[in-house]
C-alpha cells in the first residue's frame, strides 16, 4: 500500500513543558487509522502538526510528499478537518452554511452542497438555523462541510463528543460508508475505543508524548494477547481445572472460562467440547481494542498486566 503520511522522530515543547518526543508514524492511503491516547496525550497537538498550524522543534513529516512546516496551505488545500468546536454559523441554515464555505472553498459543483446534505441525512433540515439544530445534526453538518472540496485527507478531532448511543453509530457509519465510496483518508482521534473498533483499518495509541505502538487489530493481538481467555455457553460442567491442556474455571451463568495459548487452539477446543456436550456462544474476553490499549499502556508505563481475564 501507499504511503500517504509519514513521520520520523517528531518533537515538540510549549515553552518548558514537551508535548510530543520522538513520535514515529505512519498512514496508508485509503485507510481509517485510530489516534488513541487519554485526554492531554497531544492528539491535537499532533493534527496541528500535520496541517501545518503549528511547526515541530525536530523530526520530519511528510503528508502526501509535502512538508506542512513549508507547504502548510498545500496540505490544507487536500484536507478535511473537524474538531470539536464546528465552526458553523448558527444564525444561517444548513445548506447557506455549506454554501457559504463552497464559496469559500472554491468548490465549483453547484450541487456539492445538496449531495452532502443527502449523504448525511440532512435534507428535511436544510433551510432550519443550525442553532436550532441538534448535537448530532452539528456534527453531521460539520462532517459535510469538511468534505465540500473532497479532501484527500479527513481529520476528525473527538468527533463523537457529546452524541448519544444512535448519533454515535450513525456518524461512525456515515464516515465508514465515505471511506469505501470514495478512497479518502481518515484520520480520527479519540480515547473512547470501543466506538471505533469496527471501522478502523488499523490503530495508533499515543502515551506520554510519543507514539507507543501502531499496527492493526490483529496484529496487535498477535503482540499483546499472550493468552486468550474465551467464555464458553456450554453445558460442559469443568470438574478439572484444565480440560485438553487448557485451563478452564466456572464463569457466570452457564458460562465457562478457558484459557489458550491463541485463537488458533479455538477449533481444538470447540472439537473437544462438542464430542460431548452442546455449545451455545463462544465470546473472547480479552483480545478487543480496550484491552490491548490497556496491556500497551502498561508497557508503555513499565505495569505488567494480566494477559487473561481472570
Amino acid at each position: 500500500m501507499e504511503t500517504l503520511i509519514e513521520v520520523k522522530g517528531l518533537a515538540k515543547s510549549f515553552g518548558k513543558q514537551l508535548v510530543l518526543k520522538n513520535v514515529n508514524f505512519r498512514v496508508n492511503t485509503g485507510e481509517i487509522i485510530g489516534l488513541l491516547g487519554p485526554n492531554g496525550a497531544g492528539k491535537t497537538t499532533f493534527i496541528r502538526l500535520l496541517n501545518g498550524v503549528i511547526k515541530p522543534d525536530a523530526g520530519t513529516i511528510l503528508v502526501n510528499g509535502m512538508d506542512p512546516a513549508i507547504d502548510g496551505d498545500g496540505i490544507r488545500k487536500i484536507s478535511g478537518i473537524v474538531t470539536e468546536s464546528a465552526g458553523l454559523y448558527h444564525q444561517l441554515s444548513g445548506k447557506e452554511n455549506l454554501e457559504f464555505f463552497a464559496d469559500l472553498y472554491g468548490v465549483k459543483e453547484k450541487d456539492r452542497a445538496e449531495e452532502l446534505l443527502r449523504l448525511f441525512d440532512l435534507e428535511a433540515h436544510q433551510h432550519k438555523q443550525v442553532g436550532k439544530y441538534s448535537t448530532g445534526m452539528r456534527k453531521r453538518l460539520a462532517l459535510a462541510k469538511a468534505l465540500l472540496h473532497k479532501p484527500e485527507i479527513l481529520f476528525l478531532d473527538e468527533p463523537t463528543n457529546g452524541l448519544d448511543p444512535d448519533g454515535v453509530e450513525q456518524v461512525l457509519s456515515y464516515l465508514k460508508k465515505y471511506n469505501e465510496e470514495t478512497g479518502t483518508t481518515i484520520i480520527i482521534c479519540s480515547h473512547v475505543l470501543h466506538q471505533l473498533e469496527k471501522i478502523c483499518d488499523s490503530f495508533a495509541f499515543i502515551e506520554q508524548g510519543t507514539i507507543a505502538e501502531q499496527g492493526t487489530l490483529e496484529e496487535l493481538e498477535d503482540k499483546y494477547v499472550g493468552v486468550l481467555t474465551v467464555n464458553v455457553s456450554t453445558t460442559f460442567q469443568p470438574l478439572h481445572e484444565t480440560f485438553l491442556g487448557f485451563p478452564c474455571r466456572p464463569a457466570s451463568g452457564s458460562m465457562v472460562a478457558f484459557d489458550l495459548p491463541s485463537k488458533h487452539a479455538v477449533p481444538e477446543l470447540l472439537q473437544g467440547l462438542l464430542k460431548t456436550d452442546a455449545v451455545f456462544s463462544v465470546i473472547p474476553a480479552n483480545n478487543d481494542l480496550q484491552s490491548i490499549y490497556f496491556q500497551v499502556r502498561g508497557k508503555a508505563n513499565g505495569i505488567i498486566h494480566q494477559q487473561s481475564a481472570h
